[in-house]
This record gives C-alpha cells, sequence and structure tokens, in this order.
C-alpha cells in the first residue's frame, strides 16, 4: 500500500499563504525565506474554482525563474560534443574529462549551500548573487587561453551554477500555491530534462559553424536578462532564519566527502584502477568523511544537510524514486550513442537525434502529469506507472535485436515515464518540508538527482566497459571501433537488463512514495 499525505505529513506541518494572492510584478508574494508564515498562515493551494495564475504573471515568473534553470541544466552537457574541439586548440587532451566534471563537482558541493543561504538571506537575493558568478564564469571560460585555466573558469561557473537550479525550484515552491505547482513543476522538469538530453545537440551545432568560445558567450545575455527579472521580483522580509547558528565543519566535511566520492567514480578505470593506491586513498577519504560528517550532522542544532528532511515519512522513498529516475536516464543518455554508433554503425549526429523521441516523451509525460494532477486534485501517482514502463521498454532492448523502431519507441516511452517523476517528487518534497524549508528541500533533491545521474553513467557505464573488455587486453586495448557488433549486443543486452531492473527498483520506490492530496491542502489553506 502506498503513504497517504496524511501519514507522510504528520511531522511536518504544512505553511499557509492567501489564496487570492495571484503571480505578478505587482502583487508576487514576497520572495521571503519564510518570516511571512507568521503573519499569513499556512500555505494553501489555490481552491479547485481558481482560473489559475494570469498570461502575465506566468511570463513574470517563466522568465525569471525557467531562464536561470535553463543555463544552469544545459551547461551540464553543452560541452560533450566540443570538447574534441576545444583539445585541438588548447591542448591538454588528457585534461579534457574535467572540463565537465569540474563545474558538475563544483555545483554538487554548493547545491546544499545555496539551499541554506536562500532559506536564510532570501531566495531572490540569492539568485542574483549565483547569477553574478555564473555569469563571471562563462566570461572567464569564453577567453581562457590554456587548457588549465579553463578548467578553472568551469569550477567558477559551477560555483554559480549549483544555485541556479536549486534556487529556481526554490521560487517555484515560495510563489506559486500548491494547486498550481504541478503545471510549473512539469515545466521544471521539460526545461531540465530538454537542456541536459539538447546540450550535446546544441554544442555540436555551434562548434560545427563557428567557434565554441560562442558556448560560453552566449551566457552573458542571457544572464543579464535573468538578473533583470529576477530583480523585478519582491524583496526579501526579513527570517527567523537569518540568526540561526552556521554549521562551517558540516560544510567542510560534505565538501570532501562529496569530492573524494565524485571524483572517485568519475576517474576510476580511466584515471586509475580499481585497486590501487589513488583508488584506495580516496575511498577512504570519502568513507572516513562521510562517517564523521553522519555523526556530526545528528547532534548539530541547524545541520548544514537537510536529513532531518530525509527522516520524514515518505521522502526517504521521494528519494529513491528521484535516484531511480535519474540513473536511468543518463544511463541511456550515456549507453545509448555508443550503441547505436557500435551496433547499428549510426553517425554521431545520426546516434544524437535518436535522443530526440527521448525528449519528446519528457514534454509529453510533464505536461499529462501537470494536467493529471490538475484534474485530479492529486500528485504522485503516475510515476510509479511512468518508471515501469520504462523498465519494460529497456528490457525489450535486452531481449530483441537493435531494431531502429525499437530503439525510437522505446526512447519515446521511456522519456514519457521519466517525464512524470520530477514534478511529482518536487511537489511532495517541498509539500512535506514546509515553506521555511524550501531551499533545504530543494537541495535535497538536487543532490538526489547527481548521485543518480552520477550512478548512472558511472555503475552501467563502467558495467559495459568490463563486458567489451578483451579478455587478453587491458584499458587501453579496449577500441571501440574494432569491435565486433555482435560482441557488442551481446554486452548491451547484459546492461540494459541490469538497467531495467535497476528502473524497477525505482518504479519500487515511486510506488512507496506518498500522494500528495492538493484539495485537502487546499482546504486546510482557507480555514
Amino acid at each position: 500500500m502506498r503513504h497517504n499525505e496524511e501519514q507522510a505529513a504528520g511531522t511536518a506541518a504544512p505553511a499557509r499563504e492567501d489564496p487570492t494572492s495571484l503571480l505578478s510584478e505587482g502583487s508576487l508574494p514576497s520572495s521571503t525565506t519564510g518570516g511571512e508564515d507568521a503573519e499569513s498562515g499556512s500555505e494553501s493551494a489555490a481552491p479547485p474554482g481558481n482560473t489559475g495564475i494570469a498570461r502575465s504573471s506566468f511570463f513574470a515568473l517563466f522568465s525569471a525563474v525557467m531562464l536561470p534553470m535553463f543555463m544552469g541544466a544545459v551547461d551540464q552537457t553543452l560541452l560533450v560534443t566540443a570538447t574534441p574541439r576545444i583539445a585541438t586548440e588548447l591542448g591538454g587532451l588528457s585534461q579534457t574529462s574535467w572540463i565537465a566534471a569540474g563545474y558538475l563537482l563544483a555545483a554538487t558541493v554548493t547545491a546544499p549551500l545555496y539551499g541554506r543561504l536562500g532559506d536564510r538571506f532570501g531566495r531572490r537575493n540569492i539568485m542574483l548573487a549565483a547569477l553574478t558568478v555564473f555569469a563571471l564564469g562563462s566570461l572567464a571560460c569564453a577567453i581562457a587561453p590554456t587548457m588549465l585555466l579553463l578548467i578553472a573558469a568551469r569550477v567558477l561557473q559551477g560555483l554559480g551554477g549549483g544555485g541556479l537550479m536549486v534556487l529556481s525550484q526554490a521560487l517555484i515552491g515560495e510563489l506559486v500555491p500548491p494547486w498550481d505547482r504541478p503545471r510549473y513543476q512539469g515545466y521544471f522538469a521539460v526545461i531540465f530534462t530538454t537542456s541536459s538530453v539538447g546540450g550535446p545537440l546544441v554544442g555540436g551545432f555551434v562548434v560545427h559553424h563557428g567557434d565554441w568560445r560562442w558556448l560560453f558567450l552566449a551566457n552573458l545575455p542571457l544572464a543579464l536578462l535573468a538578473f533583470w527579472r529576477m530583480s523585478l521580483l519582491p524583496k526579501a522580509l526579513p527570517s527567523a532564519a537569518r540568526h540561526a547558528p552556521y554549521d562551517p565543519l558540516g560544510f567542510v566535511l560534505f565538501v570532501v566527502c562529496a569530492t573524494s566520492t565524485l571524483l572517485w567514480f568519475g576517474q576510476v578505470g580511466h584515471s586509475f584502477q580499481p585497486l590501487s593506491l589513488p583508488s584506495a586513498l580516496l575511498v577512504a577519504v570519502a568513507v572516513g568523511s562521510g562517517i564523521v560528517l553522519a555523526r556530526q550532522q545528528s547532534s548539530h542544532p541547524n545541520a548544514f544537510l537537510p536529513l532531518d528532511i530525509l527522516r520524514l515519512p515518505g521522502v526517504y522513498w521521494v528519494c529513491a524514486s528521484v535516484i531511480g529516475f535519474a540513473g536511468t536516464m543518463f544511463a541511456l543518455l550515456f549507453l545509448l550513442p555508443i550503441y547505436l554508433q557500435v551496433a547499428r554503425h549510426a553517425s554521431a549526429m545520426d546516434a544524437g537525434l535518436q535522443l530526440l523521441p527521448l525528449t519528446a516523451g519528457i514534454v509529453v509525460g510533464s505536461t499529462l502529469n501537470g494536467r493529471f494532477s490538475a484534474r485530479t486534485g492529486t500528485s504522485g501517482r503516475l510515476p510509479p506507472f511512468g518508471l515501469g514502463a520504462a523498465a519494460l521498454g529497456i528490457l525489450a532492448m535486452a531481449v530483441l535485436p537493435p531494431f531502429p523502431w525499437l530503439i525510437t519507441a522505446v526512447a519515446a516511452v521511456c522519456g514519457v515515464g521519466f517525464g512524470t517523476v520530477m514534478p511529482s517528487s518536487q511537489l511532495a518534497t517541498q509539500i512535506l518540508a514546509g515553506r521555511q524549508r524550501l531551499g533545504a528541500a530543494a537541495a535535497l533533491l538536487a543532490l538526489t538527482r547527481s548521485s543518480g545521474a552520477t550512478i548512472g553513467t558511472a555503475a552501467f557505464g563502467g558495467l559495459a566497459f568490463v563486458l567489451l573488455q578483451p579478455p587478453q587486453g587491458g584499458a587501453d586495448a579496449l577500441q571501440l571501433q574494432g569491435l565486433d557488433p555482435a560482441r557488442v549486443e551481446h554486452a548491451f543486452h547484459i546492461v540494459f537488463g541490469v538497467l531495467a531492473v535497476f528502473a524497477a527498483l525505482g518504479a519500487f520506490a515511486a510506488f512507496r512514495a506518498p500522494c500528495m492530496d492538493l484539495r485537502k491542502h487546499a482546504a486546510e489553506g482557507r480555514r
């Protein structure tokens, strides 16, 4: 049996806001950290008879919140197809993996920090700071004369990018009542996933027709536009959380643990072997700092990590379903192009185009999920079926030959399934955590999504690498161009079979996650 919202929200008191407030630049609820709750009660969804948010109000929110989210998401994968050109111009081919790893590492470790700062000082204010850092990093990337300086600039860009998605998600939860959130969270999921999937295509197009530096220069006018739209949102009111004690030790321990863990997953099998001294040192640092971090966070009165949100009934299953979703999606993004180019002899462009049904499916799934939630007044019912359908589709690829129509159909089915997960997960964590902790809830979900993406790319990519390894060769002996297509097909059938089981486990977690009763929440807000 799935948890009901009554069980899941037992320890999280819902917040209340004036149900008549509309999302317009003149009447937006204050972009505060929750201090207004003392005056306006608890947050509510708009009543079923409400006509929703006006088009002008929608544009005000969309341009202010969705544009930073797009920039933060697309820059994670934008340089995948541009890396060879960058290496040719700047040199340092062996260091090119750090172009992406540096950004992801910085964005991951700063995500919880931005969530905490947003709850403390106002999400609008911290978003403006994140946009400034991101724009400065983009400019530094565009003018970098060497590979090392480009990597350093990417780290700076990631320090700002870590706050773009976290604060965008938190601002939606702050400014939009729960009844309208499924619609906006659907847009969030569409932009995030289509940006991640379409990033390599955009990067390849720009590099083919121009200079790779334009990939960074294009961020400057976008950041300026987003800064202007964000500055039009109301200023933050003082928050009671502003004077809460800080946790610098927890932040340092988290950075050490997350950095060593991500470095191990990203470099094992490439820069060093699993059974080697560097591998053992990274594992020891990750495990040791993780143990110390867990003990320190459990005793701190205002812990840096939102572990108490994770302990709320139902949040654990929500996060587990997000890990299943992100791991499966990013594994497909990583594996399908290789599978198509080697087993089907497709070109790089054709392999990239095969991902378009996945993108279209995500748009369809997010739209269906938002409309279903708005019509029924509940959120969280579709993700088990979506991830279950994705698991069946991937299982079909594990047992059938790689027919083009089959891969296209599976990509579309998986996309529809993936599109149902993030909107419901975001809405559930926001309601369960409460208005005052929207930033911490968004940071928790961002960490969960990053963990799933790491598992998907590293674990399943590593499994494929091991299965394709020649019996007599080492890591340097593997050349994809010389592999037998039949051997590749057999190896990927095994990988897809394991991935189907992983997706099925995500569907089980989504089945156990709580369903949010938006009508009940709206009724509580009107009391």
